[in-house]
């Protein structure tokens, strides 16, 4: 499921108005690295369009993710802090939304009902994620993954607002694609 989804689901008009507010649009070429494995990141950023790689170098640059529309980046590195620990590298020339973090950092620190909300995403998505690896490792017994379409039917507190993330997240990509 697209990261974006799991944010847009708990966050409020008013959160979901302040994100558009304080981001800016940004191109990205083919070829263009968005995040640097090692390198602090300056935003996290939502993709509007194009296709990325995710690849790290102690796995001998072995590609670990593609990365489309919808999806979030760089949410682990402002979550605790640390360089990222894999590079971003756009395949094709691709459009992002970039929320720098000085201005995220304030937010947080600002408004606790949008901290609330935003770290409270954060904690369902990393969540699913440590479960799906979990099941991609044959731990689990469901054994379900990220990709499994059904994966997130066992948690009603997704599912409950799943709809309206996806609302939201189709009204957002139209709106930022025409921001100039």
């Amino acid at each position: 499921m697209k990261k974006a989804l799991y944010i847009l689901a708990e966050l409020s008009d008013r959160d979901f108005n302040w994100l558009i507010s304080e981001g800016k649009k940004k191109e990205i070429p083919a070829g263009g690295m968005l995040i640097r494995e090692g390198e602090p990141t300056n935003a996290l950023y939502i993709i509007l369009e194009g296709t990325f790689t995710v690849f790290a170098e102690a796995l001998g640059d072995e590609e670990l993710a593609r990365l489309e529309s919808g999806e979030v980046v760089g949410e682990m590195s402002f979550v605790d802090s640390r360089p990222p620990s894999a590079t971003v590298k756009a395949l094709e020339d691709s459009l992002v939304w970039a929320i720098p973090r000085p201005q995220l950092a304030a937010k947080l620190s600002q408004d606790t009902a949008f901290a609330s909300h935003f770290y409270h995403a954060i904690a369902i998505f990393l969540s699913d994620r440590l479960r799906g690896t979990v099941s991609r490792f044959g731990y689990s017994r469901g054994n379900q993954t990220e990709q499994d379409p059904n994966a997130d039917s066992d948690n009603p507190q997704l599912l409950a607002s799943l709809e309206l993330a996806k609302a939201k997240l189709d009204w957002l990509l139209n709106t930022l694609r025409q921001v100039r």
